[in-house]
C-alpha cells in the first residue's frame, strides 16, 4: 500500500511539474548529484574571520546514502547547509549536476532536528508549502500532500496542528514536507536527536525501508549526526570530520553491509571500533609499556602549551564526569568504554565528552577501547565532598585553561571582578558566538563547583570567591 501511494504521488507531481518549471531528470545510481571542491567556510570574529571548515572535496552520487560524522564543532551542520545553498562557502565551489550553485540548491530538501513546522498551519498544510513555493496548483499540491502524508504514517491526522503532535509525528511531518517535492538529495540534519530512543529507531527503520524499497522519491541521502550506531546502520558511506584547527574530512569509511543491518554481527561491530578510533583521534596512538594500545591524544596539546584557543572545554558537568570517575573505580579501576555505555542505556557517542573531560583533567586515560582512571582519578572517585572539590581544583587550574585564565585575571584585578565580556571577546578571537558561550558555560560550571570564583548571571559578572 505505502508503494501504490507512492506511485500515486509520483504520478500527480509529474502532472504538477509541467505548470511548476523546469524539471531535473532522475539521476542514475553512481552520477554525481552535488559536490564540493575545496570548500572552505569562516564566521566574521572580532577581528579576524574565524574558520568553520577548510579544504573540503566531497561527492555526493546518486544511489547512495552519506553520513557526516564528528563531534560538536566539526563543521558538520555547515557543511550540509553549504551543500544546500543556504550559506555560501567562503572560498571553493559548490555544484549541484555539474552547475555551481547561486543560492538555494534546486535539487534538495532539508529535515531539521527541531522540526521547523510552521504553529499556525495544519499537517498538510505544512507538508503543501514546498509545493506552494513552487507554483503547484492548489488540487494537485492538495492531492501530493496528501499522498505523503498517508506515505509516512500521518493518514487522519492532515487537519491537526503541529501542537497536537507529540515529537515523533512532528517529525514525520518534515519528512513528508521534503519528500513531496521530490528532492534529488534528502538532507537531513540531526533528525532524531530530538526524539526519545524508541521513537527515533522507529522511523530510522521506517525511512530505510522506504529507501530499500526503490521507490524513495529520492536518489541520495545526505545525513549528519554524531551518532556512530546511526551512522553504521543508515549509511553506504561514513564521512568523518575532524575539529582542530577547523572541520576537514579526517578518513571516509565504506560500509559495505546488508540491509537490515546486524548490530550483534561481528563486522558491524568491528566497523564501529574503527570509525571510533577515528573520531576520538586515537587511531594513531603511541603505545603505552604493558598495554596492548597506547593512550593519549593525538590531537591533545601538551599541558604547558595549553591555552584557551587551543584547548575548548568538553561539554561536561561536573556531576557527569565525577560520577562516570566513581563508576569506574566501582569496576576496580578500569572499564570497556562500550560496555560502560550499554550498561548506562547511552551510546558510546554520550559518553565520549565526559571521557575526554576526564583525560583534560588527568583523571583518566584511554588505552584502546578502555577507560582507566589515574591515580589522582581514583582520589578523586573516592574523597568527600571537600576533597573532591580540593582535588578538583587543582586539576582545572593545571589542566583547563579558561578556567585557569578566568581564575588568573580575576586576582590580578583590583577588586576581583570582571565582566562575562571580556572572556567573549578574548574567546571570539577563536570560536564562533555559539562555542564561546558554551565553553564559558562549562568554565562557569566548573569553576564554581571548584570555588574558585562566582558568577552573577543577572550582573554577567564573575567574581573570585574568597570564602
Amino acid at each position: 500500500m505505502v508503494l501504490d501511494s507512492w506511485r500515486n504521488l509520483r504520478a500527480a507531481r509529474h502532472s504538477a511539474s509541467t505548470t511548476a518549471g523546469r524539471r531535473y531528470p532522475r539521476a542514475a545510481d553512481g552520477q554525481v548529484l552535488v559536490e564540493a571542491r575545496e570548500l572552505t567556510k569562516s564566521y566574521a570574529g572580532a577581528d579576524r574571520e574565524l574558520p568553520v571548515l577548510g579544504g573540503i572535496d566531497l561527492q555526493v552520487k546518486a544511489g547512495e546514502v552519506v553520513a557526516l560524522l564528528g563531534k560538536s564543532g566539526s563543521g558538520k551542520s555547515t557543511l550540509l547547509r553549504c551543500l544546500a545553498g543556504l550559506i555560501p562557502p567562503s572560498s571553493g565551489a559548490v555544484t549541484y549536476r555539474g552547475e555551481p550553485l547561486t543560492g538555494a540548491n534546486p535539487g534538495t530538501a532539508m529535515v531539521f532536528q527541531t522540526f521547523a513546522l510552521l504553529p499556525w498551519l495544519t499537517v498538510q498544510e505544512n507538508v503543501e508549502l514546498g509545493l506552494e513555493a513552487r507554483g503547484v496548483p492548489a488540487a494537485q499540491r492538495a492531492d501530493a500532500a496528501v499522498q505523503a502524508i498517508d506515505l509516512i504514517g500521518l493518514d487522519g491526522f492532515e487537519t491537526a496542528y503541529p501542537k497536537e503532535l507529540s515529537g515523533g509525528m512532528r517529525q514525520r511531518v518534515g519528512f513528508a514536507r521534503a519528500l513531496v517535492v521530490e528532492p534529488d538529495v534528502l538532507m537531513m540534519d540531526e533528525p532524531f536527536s530530538a526524539l526519545d530512543v524508541l521513537t527515533a529507531e522507529n522511523l530510522r527503520g521506517e525511512l530505510m525501508e522506504l529507501w530499500e524499497s526503490g521507490q524513495f522519491p529520492t536518489r541520495a541521502i545526505v545525513l549528519v549526526t554524531h551518532n556512530i550506531e546511526e551512522a553504521v546502520l543508515m549509511a553506504d558511506r561514513i564521512v568523518v570530520l575532524g575539529s582542530r584547527p577547523y572541520g576537514t574530512i579526517r578518513e571516509t569509511f565504506e560500509v559495505g553491509l546488508d540491509r537490515p543491518r546486524d548490530r550483534n554481527a561481528a563486522a558491524f561491530e568491528d566497523l564501529i571500533d574503527r570509525v571510533y578510533r577515528t573520531m576520538t583521534g586515537r587511531a594513531k596512538e603511541t603505545r603505552l609499556p604493558g598495554r596492548a594500545e597506547g593512550v593519549g591524544r593525538p590531537e591533545g596539546v601538551e599541558l604547558d602549551k595549553r591555552t584557551a584557543a587551543n584547548t575548548p572545554l568538553p561539554p561536561s558537568s561536573v556531576d557527569g564526569l565525577s560520577g562516570m570517575a566513581e563508576m569506574v573505580a566501582h569496576r576496580g579501576g578500569a572499564c570497556d568504554l562500550a560496555d560502560l555505555a550499554d550498561d548506562l542505556g547511552l551510546e558510546i557517542d554520550d559518553v565520549l565528552p565526559i571521557v575526554d573531560a576526564l583525560d583534560l583533567l588527568g583523571f583518566a586515560t584511554v588505552s584502546g577501547d578502555d577507560l582507566l582512571l589515574t591515580d589522582v582519578g581514583a582520589a578523586f572517585a573516592g574523597a568527600d565532598v571537600q576533597e573532591s572539590k580540593t582535588l578538583f581544583a587543582e586539576a582545572v587550574v593545571a589542566g583547563a585553561p579558561l578556567v585557569r585564565l578566568i581564575t588568573t585575571s580575576l586576582r590580578q584585578n583590583p577588586d576581583g571582578a570582571l565582566r562575562a565580556g571580556f572572556f567573549r571577546d578574548v574567546l571570539a578571537h577563536h570560536f564562533t558566538s555559539e562555542q564561546v558561550t558554551r565553553q564559558l558555560d562549562v568554565a562557569t560550571d566548573w569553576g564554581r563547583y571548584a570555588e574558585l570564583y562566582a558568577y552573577d548571571a543577572e550582573r554577567q559578572e564573575y567574581r573570585l570567591d574568597t570564602e
